[in-house]
């Protein structure tokens, strides 16, 4: 038969060496979180909200006069099989001419992280229609951001939400 032996006393020692151990599997989780958070952290929208307060007058001027312009600029985003982009971008005047002329410029922002962000040069490949593409650019939502210029000064800024599949 198989005797019993005595449950083992919790001793000072034994509820010491407990508390060590769980605080620090805390401590180290937090660690690891900590790290893990700095490291993706994506940063400031602006890097001197200053600065740009100095600019705010002039945007509102931009966009008032690009308001005033009345162009239509359709783009679109085909997605190639290898995980690349195409972006279209179709210029029209406020009477439906297509435009010649201007240098756009596309900008993929993913939205959670400046990092991942990618330029797009777009090429006029027709009157008025300009195109680009992306080599790797990955699924989810990323905000499009297209600029067109002209001798040097910006005539056209749009920004939009996009869904990449």
């Amino acid at each position: 038969m198989s005797r019993k032996q005595p449950p083992r006393p919790i001793t000072g020692r034994m509820v010491l060496l407990m508390m060590v151990a769980f605080f620090g599997v805390v401590i180290g989780v937090n660690l690891v979180m900590m790290r893990l958070a700095i490291q993706t952290l994506p940063g400031t929208e602006v890097d001197s909200a200053y600065s740009a307060s100095l600019t705010y007058e002039k945007e509102i001027a931009t966009a008032r006069a690009q308001s005033a312009r009345c162009w239509k600029v359709d783009a679109h985003v085909e997605r190639s099989g290898q995980g690349g982009a195409t972006l279209q971008v179709e210029a029209r005047d406020n009477d439906g001419r297509p435009m010649s002329g201007l240098k756009f410029h596309g900008r993929f922002e993913r939205p959670t992280d400046r990092r991942a962000d990618q330029q797009v040069t777009l090429a006029e490949v027709g009157i008025g229609i300009f195109r680009g593409s992306a080599e790797a650019i990955a699924p989810g939502q990323w905000d499009l951001v297209l600029e067109g210029a002209a001798a040097g000064q910006r005539l056209f800024l749009s920004k939009n939400r996009v869904l990449l599949n």
